[in-house]
């Protein structure tokens, strides 16, 4: 159906929980094939039995996002499967430690940025022919308010989500007079791992859940949703921040 996601193809990273879990479900019940990429195959097969619960398909791919080389294989054989890419959601990410820059680990450093910043850039160098060659691509990242207020201690995972911020938008700004639409969601506060690492006192059940979020990545990746260079933000219900 025109203006859905029936019938595209949808590539989510970080499928195997959370909000990456809860978006490839939502797509996939919505009429997408989904590529659900993650590290975890436990998850990743458990979210393929949800899809098929809902008489939606899935393709299973095992990938830590830090494998660059793998990320480039996985394009190739998107390409040579389907010679389109219609949806991607860059929504892995990792948080790294609460801790003082001067105090942090460079290995710690450097794994947050492979995957919040380094691998997004990898995916858009890798899929951008995919995603240009569909009548209606849309790629959608998941940013946070970490982005924008910074706190103490949040080192790490503030600076990788205000470069991803900077490389979308860029990334939008390029493409702007193409069908391709690029951008950014912030889903606000959400019960997932991630969160609970970072506040281990709250307790989660105060939290509304990854579904809540899905709806709206659904919306940004389907063809009706024409803006693009823009940041959506879940919790307000609005465009927040205009590029």
């Amino acid at each position: 159906m025109a203006g859905t996601p029936a019938g595209r193809v949808v590539l989510v990273t970080g499928a195997s929980r959370g909000i990456g879990y809860a978006a490839a479900r939502a797509l996939a019940e919505a009429g997408a094939h989904i590529i659900a990429v993650a590290r975890t195959v436990g998850g990743l097969e458990e979210l393929d039995d949800e899809i098929r619960a809902v008489g939606g398909e899935a393709t299973l791919v095992p990938l830590d996002l830090a494998d660059g080389a793998g990320i480039d294989r996985l394009g190739a054989a998107i390409a040579e499967r389907w010679g389109r890419l219609d949806g991607l959601l860059g929504n892995a990410g990792q948080l790294g430690l609460i801790t003082p820059l001067a105090h942090l680990d460079v290995a710690v450093w450097d794994n947050v940025m492979a995957i919040n910043l380094t691998a997004n850039w990898r995916l858009i160098r890798s899929l951008d022919p995919l995603l240009r060659a569909s009548t209606a691509g849309r790629a959608v990242f998941v940013t946070s308010g970490a982005a924008w207020h910074f706190r103490p201690y949040w080192g790490p995972y503030a600076v990788s989500k205000a470069a991803l911020e900077a490389l979308v938008r860029t990334y939008a700004a390029e493409t702007s007079k193409t069908r391709l639409r690029v951008n950014l969601l912030a889903p606000g506060v959400v019960r997932t791992a991630m969160r609970a690492k970072a506040m281990p006192g709250e307790d989660p059940e105060t939290l509304p859940p990854p579904e809540k979020v899905a709806p709206a990545i659904v919306r940004l990746l389907s063809p009706a949703f024409t803006e693009t260079g823009v940041l959506y933000d879940v919790g307000r219900d609005e465009i927040v921040r205009v590029a």
